[in-house]
């Protein structure tokens, strides 16, 4: 497995750094120590999530952190609005379907994003919404949302703005407080390249009133516990943590500091134009509209005549590269290059070499090298 690129919308490759922190003992979840460790993650989280406002850890994935910012802040029978392009944004509404929420789905074609107009429009003919999720990066599609511009709209409602920078943030422009989201989650094992198993989550005031004014009816991912617990002195989690997993976190967060955030988004924004340029200069299609492709993974459609099984087989098996398949109906129909974390040229050009390798052996193109040279030519 250690000969495998991962080249996926997550997991991604773990820094050596990251995994040696994960070796350290394991000490006492509510001791001093500990509290120390978890003080300085949950700050440097905060750093990242470029916010004043305190971020908890939570141990589960991404979707556990989905559910926690819905189930906490909108009541059973409360209405909600789901922004629905793709299997992440559908995630957020199945997880309000099963908390009795009142959803209201404002679907876009998979492959395009929403626009602030059709948010504005949904709300102005919807009073009684109590929150918006949206996606920020739809790693199903490969589409990038404009949580900046909704923000900008979101400040003359009322309503909650939810968003989920799981695979965008260490990756892409996240400013919580600059756009003015009220509640903003994100996992571990993504664009800031730490093992799976870790998320977190971050709530201003007018969130915080939300959550008090629901009857809590989840446990585990209770928001009051963590910040009963988090205020502590040491402060702790409500139930046990991974440790193990904090440790990562900490260095992985340590790693983008240390890069700095406008420098690891800008290596990101590269890795993605690089990404599409190679696609295009081995004669493969988009599949998201190029307007609004993703920062972190680029989705392109298979190549007439060629299965989903023989291409990615062949660039794992062969060549030792590891790409992702499309989900729900574009599965079979699109294949899924991340390129998030510890990405730079030297991946990209193993994984677009392992790519016109794959397609010429198939006969699907003639010249296997177009992507590698374009790959050589962004970055020269």
């Amino acid at each position: 497995m250690d000969d495998i690129l991962l080249m996926l919308p997550g997991p991604t490759t773990v820094d050596p750094r990251v995994l040696a922190a994960m070796s350290k003992a394991v000490v006492n979840h509510r001791g001093a120590k500990y509290g120390e460790i978890l003080t300085e993650t949950t700050e440097l989280m905060s750093k990242v999530f470029q916010t004043p406002n305190k971020s908890y850890l939570l141990t589960g994935s991404g979707t556990a952190a989905m559910e926690t910012a819905i189930a906490n802040t909108v009541a059973p029978g409360e209405k909600i609005l789901n922004v629905v392009g793709g299997k992440f944004g559908e995630r957020f509404m199945k997880i309000a379907n099963t908390h009795g929420i009142e959803t209201q789905e404002l679907s876009v074609e998979w492959g395009t994003a929403v626009t602030p107009e059709q948010i504005e429009e949904t709300l102005d003919a919807n009073e009684d919404i109590k929150a918006i999720t949206v996606v920020h990066n739809e790693t199903s599609t490969g589409v990038a949302a404009p949580i900046k511009e909704i923000g900008k709209v979101m400040k003359n409602y009322d309503a909650l703005y939810i968003v989920d920078t799981v695979s965008s943030l260490g990756g892409d422009e996240v400013n919580v407080e600059k756009f003015g989201i009220d509640v903003c989650v994100t996992g571990s094992q993504k664009c800031l390249a730490a093992p799976p198993g870790m998320a977190a989550i971050t709530l201003n005031d007018d969130a915080w009133k939300a959550v008090d004014n629901v009857e809590t009816n989840t446990f585990y991912l209770d928001l009051k516990a963590a910040r009963k617990s988090g205020d502590k002195n040491p402060p702790e989690t409500p139930y046990t943590p991974s440790v193990s997993l904090t440790y990562a976190m900490n260095e992985a967060l340590k790693i983008v500091m240390e890069e700095g955030l406008e420098n690891r988004v800008a290596r990101h924004h590269k890795a993605a134009k690089a990404s599409v340029a190679a696609v295009k200069a081995l004669g493969l299609e988009l599949f998201a509209d190029e307007k609004v492709s993703s920062a972190t993974v680029t989705a392109v459609k298979m190549p007439e005549g060629v299965t989903d099984a023989e291409f990615r087989g062949t660039t794992r098996d062969k060549y030792g590269v590891e790409l992702a398949g499309g989900q729900d109906h574009l599965k079979g129909n699109i294949f899924r290059i991340g390129h998030m974390g510890c990405i730079s040229y030297k991946e990209l050009v193993q994984t677009f070499a392992a790519i016109g390798m794959t397609l010429k052996g198939l006969g699907a193109i003639e010249d296997s090298g177009a992507g590698v040279a374009s790959i050589t030519e962004s970055y020269l």
